[in-house]
């Protein structure tokens, strides 16, 4: 595997796990919930310019995004 195939890899669990711990729920809970409502998908499309942002900038972007598709987390 490529570096920056690891690197996005790595940047999307830590991505889960923060999500996780911020909205009190297990890792596993936390990435299904991401991956139903379309965030796991639109944080790998997007990683480019996610992985520059702050991690605060990104939970509040992808807990947003599934609220308005309908999550309620």
């Amino acid at each position: 595997m490529s570096k920056s195939v690891i690197d996005k890899i790595e940047y999307l669990i830590l991505l889960v796990s923060e999500f996780a711990a911020r909205c009190h729920v297990s890792e596993s809970q936390a990435y299904n919930y991401l991956r139903q409502y379309g965030a796991m998908a639109l944080c790998e499309r997007h990683y480019n310019i996610m992985h520059t942002l702050s991690m605060e900038d990104n939970m509040q972007t992808i807990q947003a995004y599934c609220q308005r598709k309908g999550g309620a987390l």
